[in-house]
This record gives C-alpha cells, structure tokens and sequence, in this order.
C-alpha cells in the first residue's frame, strides 16, 4: 500500500499490484474482467491510486525492467476475453487450457499468448472485426514515431530467432537505409502484426484507464531510467548512449557496494551518452514520458539519483566494484520536460545512500520523493519512521 501526501496536506491511497498478479485462466493476468473487478475494489475500498510496474514487453527473464521497448505494451497482457468480444477470436481456441495458479509459468504462456494474437491478427485481415479497422491505421500513424522502428527491430529478432540485435548483419547493425528497406519489405506480414498487437494492448489499456478514472482511481506508471541494451530504443538511437563501434556498450549500469552488496550491483544496461541527448533537447525523453503520461496519471521515476550522477561501470567487468560516478543531465532535462509537456506529474524513486545533489536536484524539480515504513525499525533516527517524513513524500 501506498501513501502519499503533498504541499497542499492532501493524503491519498493506493495499491500497488502488476497486472499480472491479476487473477485468471489464461496463465497470466491481463486487462480483461478480473482487472475490472479490482479497479471496483479499490473504488469500494476508498483507494485513489492504482500502480503498476513497467508495462512494456518483457526481454530477458521475462522483467518489466528489462523491455525490448520503452514506449510499447507488453502483448501478454491483451485479454483474450475482450479479444473475443471484438470477433477477433473463436470460443474453441481458449478450450481446455489450463495453467498453473500461483505462479506465471511464462515458457507456457508466451507461445499460448503468441497463437491467439496471431489468430486474432488472421482474423483480422480476412475482414473480422472490421469496426477496429479505422482505429488501427489512426494507431499506427499517431504513434509511429516509436513504433515503426520497433515493429522492425521486432520482426528482424523473430527473423533472427530471437537473438540480440547486436548478433545480427553488420548492415542491419548500423541501420543502412537499403538493408531496412529490404527487411520492411521482406518482413510486411510479420511487421503488421506486430503493429496490431501494439493496437490491442493501447485499445484495452485506454479501456481500462477511463474505467478506472471514471470511479475516482488513477494510475501510477514506472518509468525506469535505464532501458535493455537488446531494445529498439538502442538499436534505433545509437547515438544517444555510450556504444562502441560495433554498437556494443562501453559502459554499462549499476551502483556501487553497499550494506547489501560487497560486490555491488551490476545491471549491465547502457548508459546515455548526455550530451547527445542533450544536443536534441532532450527528445527522446520527452516523448517517452509523454507516451506514459497518456496512458497513466503520474509516473515513479526509477533509480532518480541516475539524473544526478550514474555509476559507470566499464563493460566486461563481472562485478561493480571498478566503476566511478559520472554527473547526468540534472536540472536541464526537467526544464525540458516541463516545457514541452507543462508539468512534471512524476514520483522520484530516491531510495538508497542518497547524496545532497540528489536532494537538490528532486526538490529543485518539486518532486514527491519516497519512504519505505519497513526500513524503519533500527533507531529513532531513522529518516523512513514516519516524524521523519517531508510533507511531499509517497510512503510504501
């Protein structure tokens, strides 16, 4: 449970629960009923806040923090139910499917999930559902800036196995106009169901968001700060991290040893190369958070003091011991942000040895920063008891 309080001394409260701990018997949770059921739970519970975790389509081990996209939606999530409501899927194909309850077992549920997507696209195309025909072209045009590259980047991976980006043709690496010309048009079929996937899960994700602001619930999104090296945000701007020439990462993401780690943490994601992105002003960013915010109503910030300074870990390093602490963009991506989108309707995830540029720099910002309560219990010092707390603080 979450609790957050503001500089107008307004308290609010809410859940925190991923879509895919929802109830269900498909094998995983996702958008349809069961998702209605527990937005009608909070509202009756007098909860105001729903949040998720990343909902982008999971990569390796299958983590919402480890996405082949900062922008898409995890197509796990589409709801077959609601699917079939649209003449998009026939009743035998969800027959006799039975999947374990306490866990997502997800080496059985993605190729389930793939079949009936892949159905629900065949559908499609031979003139089924034919009201979702308009909505998916203004779709594809109203977020093509993401997704045109990303239905690419996911077609090749298929194409290519599933293998990272980084292992395919030196001309498909470095993005040679002629080769991806080749490939979109080699690869139509398969581009366009990516594309109608993304529809879907957009299409139930809005459905479910006016449903739930309409009982007096809103949506906090996550947003981490670092995306997966196998991406299509790498792999369509290289210029905006710290690649080498053969676009592999020269640095790579973590923080340093800690009460919890003597070794600290490695992520292994790359690291933006600020300048560059800087020298766009801060595009990409932008676009990504305003991508999020029409899907959420606030957005957690993940790993905030990132924006302050980022342990830089050198690549093929198997520890990270042997990094060093590199500055960020700081105050000058928030200006961006606000001026473009006009607020910044975000949550600073500032958990941790948090430094003082870090506590500038958040409420330089005006941010919420957070408190976990079970960290609280080792002295009255302690800033996570709750005497501690700022006035702009969400509570965990």
């Amino acid at each position: 449970m979450s609790a957050m309080t503001s500089t107008s001394s307004v308290r609010t409260a809410g859940i925190l629960l991923h879509p895919t701990s929802l109830p269900g018997p498909y094998g995983i949770g996702d958008l349809g009923p069961a998702a209605y059921a527990w937005v009608d739970s909070l509202a009756r519970a007098r909860q105001t806040w729903w949040q998720v975790l990343p909902l982008g389509p999971t990569g390796f081990g299958d983590s919402p923090y480890q996405c082949f996209s900062a922008f898409a939606g995890n197509p796990y999530l589409i709801s077959p139910q609601l699917l079939q409501r649209e003449g998009l899927l026939r009743s035998d194909i969800l027959a006799g499917r039975h999947f374990p309850s306490e866990r997502v077992d997800y080496g059985a549920v993605i190729p389930f999930k793939q079949a009936l997507l892949r159905q629900a696209w065949d559908e499609f195309q031979t003139g089924h559902a034919p009201q979702l025909r308009q909505p998916f072209e203004e779709f594809r045009q109203r977020q093509a800036g993401w997704l045109a590259d990303y239905a690419l980047f996911m077609a090749l991976k298929a194409e290519h196995q599933g293998r990272s980006w980084t292992e395919w043709e030196a001309n498909l690496i470095h993005r040679e106009m002629s080769a991806l010309d080749a490939a979109r048009q080699r690869l139509q079929p398969e581009i366009g169901f990516v594309e109608f996937s993304q529809f879907l899960f957009f299409r139930q994700w809005s459905e479910l968001k006016q449903y739930a602001n309409a009982r007096g619930v809103r949506l906090i999104g996550d947003v981490p700060i670092f995306v997966s090296a196998d991406s299509a945000d790498v792999w369509a701007n290289p210029s905006q991290f710290l690649l080498d020439a053969s676009r592999r990462p020269t640095f790579v993401a973590g923080v340093p040893p800690d009460y919890f780690s003597p070794t600290g943490q490695l992520w292994g994601n790359p690291l933006y190369d600020w300048k560059a992105v800087a020298d766009t002003g801060y595009a990409w960013w932008i676009e990504r958070l305003r991508t999020m915010l029409e899907m959420v109503d606030l957005i957690r910030i993940d790993h905030f003091r990132g924006f302050a300074a980022a342990w830089h870990i050198p690549a093929g390093e198997t520890t990270a011991v042997h990094g060093k602490w590199v500055e960020g963009p700081g105050i000058d991506l928030f200006n961006a942000i606000r001026g473009k989108l006009g607020t910044l309707p975000l949550i600073a995830e500032d958990l941790g040895e948090i430094t003082p540029d870090v506590v500038k720099l958040r409420e330089d910002c005006g941010l919420p920063g957070m408190r976990i309560l079970q960290f609280a219990f080792d002295g009255p010092k302690n800033k996570y008891q709750p005497h501690h707390y700022d006035r702009n603080t969400v509570v965990y």
